[in-house]
């Protein structure tokens, strides 16, 4: 069996077709759903970008023992165990951050081909100011030109090459990460008039930034779901591809992401994460803060439903379609491309499975999940987002989901949240202060779960209280 693994960056489950939205055009996404098990309560481990590469490509919860960094030596990933076994694998990605200062997310592929174009946000700056892609951006003309696009081609350009071989495809678009600027016509969908403007999120609450306005924030979020089908019409293009070349009935397709994104929610978060706003409305920098001379501070940054919340569509052929309701991570999908390869997951990846449960979905799932940027203390300089340097003000929050409960637990005091999924999906009523039993037990949990995955004494004491 052959597998051919998507993820698409900051992609909301929330804004699929399958998943009940009935606005977003995913049409391709929608009929790669109907022929799969559609896993509805799959959940990020590690945040943001590289932490979840990192858990997928290991099987691990990596927030335990690395950052965003290059994957250590001693480290084993999936397409190396898949090499060793003869398995031709292969990589077509344009994330910017694979193989960038250091970076060694190539490792194991037999074939990896980088999609230059994507750092355009910012992500990386040229010593004249200029970012090293817009040479690259301005030279687009078509749609096909644009970097999801050329990566979808790319990939089924390698197809055509080696698709009587047994093989792994990895597939990797940064969209729908901003700059959310694919061609006017995704975004005229969703907002009539659209004048073409590229919003910057905010990386914080829209109300704080002076100028900023909600109509600016819908405009946004129109570009942004423009975005989406622009990635699922590529999508759509290559798995016509794959049935052109005769590989669906032998090539088990998995769709996902590595988080969603805030556009308004809980109070008015634009982003993923939260920069400290100055007394005087702008950004502090880390030069305010010890002299080290980064940009930004990061503020309290909580991971609710809207980030940690994922997609994950599954299509093995030959198996039934459906649903899986119950708890899974995304470490787990690494161990699940083995099995469906027919390699046993090595004793240390601390994923499970997901094999069993497609082939039974009334199976039990995981009785928790975490989802967490790497542990961290305030004080400490992280790397997230975009690969910069950046200080933490205040403590990391991670969140621990079980049943029908979400803790987004904080070291500080007063920090914490929970939440009844059951009753109030929206995170709007903050409980624990009502239930301080179920907050104690899923703080126990993440105890448990630091403990069991060996993470740094000085990481887990600040953690060792739930400071309601």
């Amino acid at each position: 069996m052959n597998v051919i693994w998507i993820t698409s960056d900051s992609f909301r489950q929330d804004h699929i077709g399958a998943y009940g939205n009935k606005r977003i055009r995913t049409p391709s996404l929608d009929s790669l759903s109907a022929k799969s098990i559609r896993f509805d309560k799959h959940y990020a481990a590690g945040f943001p970008t590289m932490p979840t590469r990192a858990d997928h490509f290991t099987g691990r919860w990596t927030m335990s023992f690395m950052g965003w960094s290059p994957l250590p030596p001693e480290v084993t990933t999936l397409p190396e165990i898949l090499s060793e076994k003869g398995i031709h694998t292969a990589a077509v990605v344009d994330t910017p951050f694979y193989l960038r200062d250091g970076m060694n997310y190539d490792r194991g592929f037999k074939s990896f081909f980088m999609n230059a174009g994507q750092e355009g946000s910012g992500a990386k700056k040229l010593k004249d100011g200029r970012h090293e892609s817009q040479d690259i951006r301005a030279a687009w003309r078509y749609e096909s030109d644009y970097n999801a696009p050329q990566t979808f081609i790319k990939a089924a350009q390698w197809l055509e090459r080696h698709y009587k071989e047994n093989f792994f495809l990895y597939i990797d678009t940064w969209d729908p990460h901003e700059p959310w600027d694919a061609p006017a016509y995704y975004t005229e969908h969703y907002h009539p008039g659209y004048d073409g403007e590229i919003i910057e999120p905010i990386y914080g609450h829209w109300q704080d930034v002076h100028g900023f306005t909600e109509e600016r924030l819908k405009k946004a979020h129109a570009a942004y779901c423009g975005e989406i089908t622009m990635v699922d019409t590529w999508l759509g293009y290559l798995l016509k591809r794959v049935e052109n070349m005769g590989l669906m009935d032998k090539t088990a397709v998995i769709f996902t992401s590595d988080h969603g994104f805030y556009f308004g929610e809980h109070g008015g978060l634009f982003g993923k994460m939260v920069y400290e706003i100055g007394s005087d409305g702008k950004y502090p920098t880390l030069d305010d803060w010890d002299k080290q001379g980064e940009d930004g501070i990061w503020s309290y940054s909580p991971l609710f439903e809207e980030i940690i919340k994922i997609p994950l569509l599954i299509h093995i052929p030959g198996q039934s379609s459906g649903n899986y309701d119950q708890l899974t991570s995304a470490v787990d999908v690494m161990p699940t491309v083995l099995e469906i390869m027919g390699c046993e997951p090595p004793a240390y990846i601390q994923g499970q499975s997901l094999l069993p449960k497609i082939s039974d979905p009334s199976l039990d799932g995981r009785e928790f999940v975490i989802s967490s940027i790497p542990f961290a203390n305030p004080g400490d300089p992280v790397r997230s987002v975009d690969n910069f340097l950046r200080m933490l003000k205040v403590s990391t929050v991670t969140t621990v989901t079980s049943g029908n409960f979400s803790l987004l637990y904080s070291p500080d005091a007063g920090e914490s949240k929970l939440f009844d999924l059951s009753a109030d999906p929206e995170q709007q009523h903050n409980i624990v202060a009502d239930r301080k039993d179920v907050a104690e037990k899923l703080h126990q949990i993440l105890i448990k779960f630091m403990q069991d995955t060996d993470v740094a004494e000085y990481l887990l004491k600040p953690r060792s209280e739930l400071r309601i």
